[in-house]
């Protein structure tokens, strides 16, 4: 230390002076009592730099290393000889993964009722739309029957936009995933896969979708309820009207002693008998039979109806001026038969023949002036006598409402007006009792103006 003290001094030239003995002495004196400080202190060398560490912090790292040391070494022989709570341990985290795997399969089935559950939904969606379609190409079917065979239209199907299938949906993602990863406790970490999911091509469709769509099927179905409806109180209504209009004629027709049983005109063909509805049949077809039959016996009651004289032969009211049966005869005051009716009119107003048939007189015959006779059939003719013009010829036929002349006064006559005369089997009969009948069956059967 003292050539040290020395060397300092020597490597300063640029000192003047000579340093004095004192300060030489306390130079030294400082200088071996840092060195005497050092003297305790340990150095730890590591890669050329080097840590001073006193002696205090030195024993304290030292005995913290070994308190750290024998801390470990008593805990690891606290559990190797104590095996109950390494056990527990495992068992803690055992029963946490069966927990876990646990819930996972609670998961999964929640998702299997869930897909069953919307399948089954989705399966009578279907089967109910299938129905609905069905019965829409029921009522069509029905619609066409009813406008083309019966005559009479019940109003269109509209076809209703049906929605679509929930099959045909893309599949929405699942919302558990492949790989499922729990959180573990803070003490252990655990992460668990999941089992793989079914592969199924099950379209899944939400509540909200399913109660729109039970919506739309709940209104076509009410739609082809009243479809339904229309359809069955128009067939009702039909064959109500036929068979009372039937009923009707056939019983004026009875009362008039008229047989139509072989019918009027050129009628016939081979015999084909029509089969009656199976026992099976639904109502709409046997409702349909029914309204046929009443329709047939219609058609022929209808056609025996057009030959017989029911109708008015002049237009307006009628106005009797002499009946049927026994008078006093006009030119000679005595009692006589008079073999028609007289029916005031206007020189030059229309005479209408009142059924259907062929002319077989049209000229002057005698006291009836110019007469016109017209054969219906089944042992019916009328007589429109005392007209002032003929407008149809021998041998034509013609239909019931046709003007055959015009009123007049010819023959033996007092005044202008028709004489009108029915004959069955040429014996004169009273009209009245036909034009009775006409007025019975009313407009609604014979037409206006009848």
């Amino acid at each position: 230390m003292s050539q040290v003290a020395y060397s300092q001094y020597d490597q300063s030239p640029s000192a003047t002076r000579t340093p004095s003995a004192a300060s030489v002495s306390r130079h030294i004196n400082r200088a071996h009592a840092a060195n005497k400080a050092h003297a305790h202190d340990y150095t730890l060398v590591h890669h050329g730099r080097q840590v001073r560490l006193g002696p205090v912090a030195f024993w304290i790292v030292v005995g913290t290393l070994v308190i750290m040391a024998v801390w470990t070494i008593a805990t690891g022989t606290y559990f190797t000889f104590r095996d109950d709570v390494l056990k527990g341990l495992i068992g803690r985290q055992a029963s946490m993964q069966f927990a876990y795997e646990d819930r996972i399969a609670e998961l999964r089935a929640q998702v299997d009722r869930i897909t069953s559950r919307q399948m089954l939904d989705q399966e009578q969606f279907e089967q109910k739309l299938q129905a609905l379609m069905r019965r829409q190409a029921v009522l069509e079917q029905r619609s066409s029957s009813i406008a083309g065979d019966l005559g009479i239209t019940t109003g269109s199907i509209k076809p209703q936009r049906l929605p679509e299938l929930r099959g045909e949906r893309p599949v929405k993602p699942s919302p558990i995933s492949d790989t499922v990863i729990f959180t573990a406790p803070p003490d252990r970490e655990a992460r668990l896969q999941s089992r793989e999911p079914v592969n199924t091509n099950t379209r899944l469709a939400d509540t909200a979708g399913n109660a729109s769509l039970d919506g739309i099927l709940t209104r076509v179905s009410l739609s082809l309820d009243k479809i339904d409806q229309r359809q069955v109180a128009a067939l009702t209504n039909m064959e109500e009207k036929a068979d009372n209009k039937a009923r009707a004629i056939g019983a004026v027709l009875a009362d008039l002693g008229i047989n139509v049983g072989k019918g009027s005109g050129g009628t016939g063909g081979p015999y084909v008998p029509l089969k009656a509805p199976r026992g099976d049949s639904g109502p709409f077809e046997r409702q349909i039979w029914r309204i046929n039959i009443a329709r047939a016996q219609l058609n022929r009651y209808t056609q025996a109806l057009a030959t017989v004289p029911v109708r008015k032969p002049v237009y307006g009211e009628v106005e009797q001026s002499s009946p049927f049966g026994m008078r006093m005869d006009p030119f000679l005051g005595g009692p006589a038969i008079h073999t028609g009716v007289d029916l005031r009119g206007d020189t030059g107003d229309p005479v209408r023949v009142t059924a259907n048939g062929r002319v077989t007189r049209a000229a002057w015959a005698g006291g009836y002036g110019n007469m016109v006779e017209v054969d219906h059939g089944n042992g019916l003719v009328t007589r429109y006598g005392h007209m002032s013009k003929i407008e149809v010829k021998v041998g034509q036929h013609v239909s019931m409402g046709q003007t055959i002349g015009r009123i007049g006064s010819t023959g033996r006559s007092t005044g202008p007006h028709l004489h009108y005369e029915v004959r069955i089997d040429d014996k004169p009969v009273n009209p009245q009792k036909f034009l009775r009948a006409g007025l019975r069956l009313g407009p609604t059967v014979l037409g206006a103006d009848t």
